[in-house]
């Protein structure tokens, strides 16, 4: 039985890592006729590509090399959105670049990417990119131990998500507080995050769910409305028909 477990794991492992090179392939070929100022995206999704193969590998040396591999791809993003200044795509390098560095447990290059992504979000004004790397930037200090800093970031996205009334976004906080309470092994305040993280999911499930309802009672009200108006039509032009009269024929064919 262990042996067929076994041979399954490994069966499905390599499917999944013949998925992601096919998606590589296709990919990489997308860049043999794609304009240089237009590569940024598919030299990210590539990136994206080594990231993903990296859950499915156990082995050090091909981590690494995978990481390697994303780090490089991401970089030439970065020289073409830089070159043409365009901000959001420098943000999503540097958002993955934070990610890759994290991997590595380069924790100062990794702060210092989300920071620069951080830095874009605050002058967009763009408060839900704001509050993601702020929980981002809260992980990486927890991960350098510095869990006063870290749970100062938590607090001010946490602020920001309540005031903006963002649910999600206070999900994701209390999901971040409840990592850096397991690193600080203050697990009784980690279960108590996770639990508020529960309980508000559950309101946003509820919500949804009735938001739902109300919408399907909605169009089931105005498809009852718009059945009884057909149906007046109806009956409006059956009585405004003349009835047939067989007199009137009968007279016309003896004329």
């Amino acid at each position: 039985m262990k042996k067929l477990i076994t041979c399954l794991f490994i069966l499905l492992t390599g499917l999944q890592l013949s998925a992601h090179a096919g998606d590589l392939d296709s990919l990489k070929q997308k860049l043999q006729v794609t304009k240089d100022s237009l590569k940024g995206p598919i030299y990210i999704a590539i990136a994206d590509q080594y990231l993903l193969k990296n859950d499915t590998i156990t082995s050090r040396r091909w981590k690494f090399l995978n990481q390697l591999e994303a780090l490089n791809y991401t970089m030439l993003a970065l020289h073409i959105y830089s070159n043409y200044e365009d901000t959001l795509g420098l943000r999503t390098c540097y958002n993955s670049l934070s990610k890759i560095y994290r991997l590595q447990r380069k924790y100062i290059q990794a702060k210092w990417f989300i920071l620069q992504s951080n830095s874009i979000s605050r002058h967009k004004k763009d408060t839900p990119n704001v509050i993601t790397s702020l929980i981002e930037l809260s992980a990486i200090k927890g991960d350098m131990e510095d869990y006063k800093l870290a749970m100062r970031d938590l607090n001010e996205a946490l602020t920001l998500s309540v005031k903006r009334k963002d649910p999600k976004s206070e999900s994701a906080v209390q999901v971040g507080y409840a990592g850096l309470y397991r690193q600080m092994k203050e697990f009784t305040k980690a279960s108590l995050a996770i639990k508020r993280h529960e309980e508000i999911d559950d309101s946003i499930h509820k919500a949804q769910v009735d938001s739902l309802a109300r919408i399907t009672a909605q169009d089931s009200l105005q498809i009852k409305k718009r059945d009884s108006v057909i149906v007046k039509k109806k009956v409006y032009i059956s009585k405004s028909k003349k009835p047939y009269k067989q007199g009137s024929a009968k007279r016309i064919v003896s004329l």
